[in-house]
């Protein structure tokens, strides 16, 4: 089992997420409930999965006024899990953390989405680079004490080399090889993901729309596990400005 390896049950049926997770036992013990399973199943789902022994991440990119984003993320707090999603500016994250008090929650800021690219950020009125808005929202977020930040593996590098170990890294957009282009943009393996400097690693459809989940997840444990056996194979991205010239 890695303990780095973290499946996103990103399915709309609690019965499934439960069928994933049974399957999944002894491989991964850590799993990502987000906006569309926690709305179905609510926080029982959250309740069995630690009722059950396992780490939960929950994902919901709380972005609303400080005073809001406090209150919520205080009721997360009791719920014990171990990680949570928040966005926004200074302000937001600080409310976070003071939401989050002395429990145990480890609080991520979202830099930029795997599913964005220089393109994307462009019409959202960011005109830079993607790695230089990733870096930029990581040191705001490790000034206003958030514990890291959701980052793909093309700016984990620059993170670690930039801010060393002050930060959780946590890799979303994480694919095989030789996989087709689908909305991670941003997409690396995991072999990409560990050697850049990622904590841990968020898989979601390679290991939950595999034919065996269970065998699809041993494989992905294994190369985060040794990494070096495996062959440098980096994925498709799209171009930044930079590259554009």
């Amino acid at each position: 089992m890695s303990e780095r390896l973290i499946c996103a049950l990103d399915v709309d049926d609690p019965g499934r997420a439960k069928e994933l997770v049974g399957a999944l036992d002894g491989v991964i013990d850590f799993f990502k409930v987000g906006m569309v399973l926690q709305l179905v199943g609510g926080t029982e789902m959250v309740q069995w999965l630690l009722k059950n022994g396992k780490q939960v991440f929950l994902d919901m990119k709380y972005f609303d006024v400080p005073e809001t984003v406090e209150k919520v993320v205080a009721q997360v707090a009791k719920l014990g899990v171990s990680f949570l999603t928040i966005h926004g500016n200074g302000q937001i994250i600080e409310g976070a953390v003071k939401g989050r008090g002395n429990s145990n929650l480890k609080l991520l800021a979202v830099t930029v989405l795997t599913s964005l690219d220089a393109a994307d950020i462009l019409e959202m009125g960011f005109n830079c680079p993607v790695e230089d808005l990733v870096l930029a929202r990581a040191k705001k977020s490790v000034q206003s004490g958030c514990d890291g930040v959701i980052a793909s593996g093309f700016e984990a590098g620059l993170l670690r080399k930039e801010l060393g170990t002050k930060l959780l890294i946590v890799t979303p957009g994480i694919r095989h090889a030789g996989s087709k282009p689908d909305s991670h943009k941003r997409a690396v393996t995991p072999k990409e993901a560990i050697e850049a400097g990622a904590d841990y690693i968020v898989v979601g459809r390679p290991v939950i729309q595999a034919p065996d989940p269970r065998e699809a997840a041993l494989k992905i444990a294994e190369e985060i596990i040794n990494p070096t056996s495996f062959p440098p194979c980096l994925l498709y991205t799209s171009p930044s400005p930079r590259d554009r010239g």
